[in-house]
């Protein structure tokens, strides 16, 4: 499970102490928690591990209790998940020489739970039988900007229903008109959902990524820090996927939303007749569209549209929701003070 960063779109709720991950955006359950039930669907407790770095792992050991010291795998350093992918392919591989991995974000939204586990253990077989690189493809339902996109290809192999097909090109996150051309053509999303053998992955990190591959000797020294002062910050779709000819894609089975912004509230939680979501201590009044959250107290909001409004202990956030998705530019325009409040 890739469990990163804190969640600066989620400001002013998300702050070191409390990440993104550890809020419940798309249940009333902590993100973490949803991902690690749908990692038990595909493993054994035991054989989950947590990716994330030294100032998470604290409140993250915290809220799941039941996963020992030797599940977290530590990052020194943010090196992005080209690195880390790489760091935990070598990891599992000196457990199992014929180790398959689920890579799974713990900020989705992903619905029904059987239909996942049905479609990831049919990616696992087929990454296994068939030696490919496999991201999970999702079928556009809108032209999102916020995503990269997939070109899907021909078949390449098959196992109970679930037809893998080889990703002709990755394409970066796109402008509307690109974005409605891209669905018109049959282009998928790219959900970071990746399944794959360790060993396969690390042949075609030698093969391609020269980022990581001069610090894999680091590795096998047992000198985790080393290798990751070594490699260059590099995310895997570019060190690894978009140079590959083994990548292929599964169509996702199931409803997947990345909780990415506040605006993607609208989609994530459950809202009223009148599209308003509200989280905690949160009233709206002849208002439409609307994200608040009371986080500290009580929010109301009267006869206005589009807004998201969070109330943390700390600081009280007001924000037109379209601009919602662009908070990080916001954030560095303000002092350490206002950026980590407290909650």
């Amino acid at each position: 499970m890739l469990a990163g960063g804190i969640g600066s779109r989620f400001w002013p709720m998300s702050t070191p102490d409390r990440p993104k991950q550890l809020l419940p955006l798309a249940s009333e359950r902590a993100l973490i928690v949803d991902t690690l039930d749908r990692a038990r669907t595909l493993a054994p407790l035991e054989r989950v591990r947590i990716l994330t770095g030294n100032h998470l792992a604290a409140p993250f050991r915290e809220a799941i209790s039941d996963l020992g010291d030797r599940q977290f795998l530590i990052e020194p350093a943010a090196r992005g998940t080209g690195p880390v992918l790489a760091w935990a392919a070598f990891e599992a591989l000196r457990e199992d020489p014929e180790a398959v991995l689920v890579s799974l974000h713990a900020d989705h939204r992903i619905e029904p739970i059987e239909s996942f586990a049905d479609l990831l253990l049919a990616a696992a077989a087929l990454a296994s039988r068939e030696r490919l690189l496999l991201t999970i493809g999702v079928p556009p339902t809108r032209p999102e900007t916020g995503y990269g996109y997939l070109q899907p290809g021909d078949t390449v192999a098959e196992h109970q229903g679930h037809a893998a097909r080889r990703v002709e090109a990755f394409h970066e996150k796109p402008g509307v008109e690109t974005a409605r051309d891209y669905i018109e053509a049959g282009y998928l999303w790219n959900s970071g959902i990746f399944v794959w053998r360790a060993d396969v992955l690390l042949e075609e990190v030698r093969a391609h990524a020269p980022e990581i591959s001069g610090a894999l000797q680091r590795l096998e020294a047992g000198d985790v820090e080393g290798y990751f002062d070594a490699v260059e910050p590099v995310p895997v779709d570019v060190a690894v996927l978009e140079r590959s000819s083994r990548v292929a894609t599964l169509p996702c089975t199931f409803e997947w939303d990345d909780v990415g912004s506040w605006a993607s509230l609208t989609r994530t939680r459950e809202a009223d007749p009148a599209g308003n979501v509200t989280l905690g201590d949160a009233t709206v009044v002849e208002g439409r569209r609307n994200v608040v959250v009371g986080d500290a107290g009580p929010v109301v909001v009267w006869g206005a549209d589009d807004l998201v409004v969070v109330r943390t202990r700390g600081v009280t956030f007001v924000t037109p929701r379209e601009r919602a998705p662009d908070l990080k530019s916001l954030l560095s325009r303000l002092p350490e003070a206002l950026r980590t409040p407290e909650v």
